[in-house]
């Protein structure tokens, strides 16, 4: 999954993107409205979390650009815990959760867990496909109750993949969702994870659809063919 932070206090910006990146996302940050609003507009993220209070272009701002250009991405707002009026802005411009200053870093990566399993349709932190169960809190898979030690970027893959389940993904999307802006992209090395996590789980779940991508089905996870 790929997020975006967009928060002027640079310390805390650099916490946040740091914890993110420790739970397994790939993460862009920007430190004004008028950079964070054209990655929004320009790069496919899976959730941005949004300050309410920046230079250039405040956070209501930015966030009503992104939902009058029929952008739909998940948005966190930061807001500070005496402005209960910037949660009323923020839901009305199209928050879907908010975090209030100071926090502790645990409730906003759960709050950023819930928000994606939400708008992927799922409804707890566990997500399953036959015998694979990908834990998004622990951030550890297992395959018929035994852990798989993966690297971080074929359990961002995995995630991603089972995240859509039944939806065939493909490899340019998985690119996009997979790296952060300032990675030296490469879609083949998409097809070398993918076979290593099949070689790792050692059931049939990873489907490659000729000429799409590659799908996860409901209720795939069968043994290898």
């Amino acid at each position: 999954m790929r997020l975006l932070v967009v928060e002027d206090d640079r310390d805390l910006n650099r916490q946040v993107v740091t914890a993110l990146e420790e739970a397994g996302y790939a993460v862009d940050k920007a430190f004004d409205g008028e950079e964070g609003a054209f990655l929004g507009e320009t790069e496919p993220y899976d959730c941005i979390i949004l300050d309410m209070g920046l230079p250039k272009a405040d956070g209501v701002s930015v966030l009503s650009g992104w939902r009058r250009s029929q952008i739909k991405t998940p948005v966190i707002i930061l807001t500070a815990r005496d402005r209960w009026s910037d949660k009323v802005n923020g839901f009305d411009a199209g928050a879907d959760d908010y975090v209030t200053k100071p926090f502790h870093m645990e409730e906003l990566l759960a709050r950023v867990r819930a928000l994606l399993r939400r708008t992927a349709g799922h409804a707890t932190s566990q997500i399953s496909a036959g015998p694979v169960v990908l834990d998004t809190r622990s951030g550890r898979v297992f395959v018929d109750g035994s852990p798989v030690k993966l690297t971080s970027h074929e359990y961002r893959l995995l995630s991603y993949l089972m995240h859509h389940t039944g939806r065939v993904v493909s490899r340019a999307e998985l690119t996009e969702h997979l790296y952060d802006q300032d990675f030296d992209r490469d879609s083949n090395t998409i097809e070398v994870f993918v076979g290593r996590l099949r070689k790792k789980l050692a059931v049939d779940l990873i489907q490659t659809v000729r000429g799409l991508g590659y799908l996860i089905e409901p209720g795939a996870g069968g043994p290898p063919p």
